[in-house]
This record gives C-alpha cells, sequence and structure tokens, in this order.
C-alpha cells in the first residue's frame, strides 16, 4: 500500500548557524575581491570547496555544514523576504 499523504522534509532548527556561516563566507569572498554569489553558485553546483576562500577561514566554515542546509538556508531566507 502506497502512503498518499504528503512527506515533511526537515533539518534541524540550526538556521542561524547557516545564516551566520553564509554572511561570514561572503564577507571573506568580497574582502578578497570575489563576487560572492558568483563564487557560492560555482560552491552549490560543484561541491568543489575551490570556490571559496580561505581567507578568515571561509573555506572551513562553509565545509561544516552540508551543500543542502545551505541551500535550505538560501531558499528559507529569499522566500521570507518576497513575503
Amino acid at each position: 500500500m502506497v502512503n498518499q499523504e504528503t512527506m515533511m522534509f526537515k533539518f534541524g532548527n540550526d538556521e542561524n548557524k547557516a545564516e551566520r556561516i553564509i554572511r561570514h563566507v561572503c564577507a571573506s569572498m568580497e574582502e578578497k575581491g570575489y563576487n560572492p554569489i558568483n563564487q557560492l553558485v560555482g560552491y552549490l553546483l560543484s561541491g568543489d570547496p575551490a570556490y571559496v576562500t580561505s581567507h578568515n577561514d571561509a573555506r572551513s566554515e562553509i565545509r561544516s555544514l552540508e551543500r543542502d542546509e545551505l541551500l535550505e538556508e538560501l531558499v528559507r531566507a529569499y522566500l521570507e523576504k518576497k513575503e
């Protein structure tokens, strides 16, 4: 028998950590002269941490989260801004 109910997909409630890391990484990339949007997209699509600068330990910080956690935070922030 197939379950006809919609499944809820939810990670932990650690959005603040993801937001903090995204902001830190973006600031670090800007300090080094990189476009953080382009660099984050490259990282999210490829998984290659070379897209993220090691300046201010940004590369280690972003690798402390799974890419799906980063995407979840970005979508959440986008949708909240649109409301």
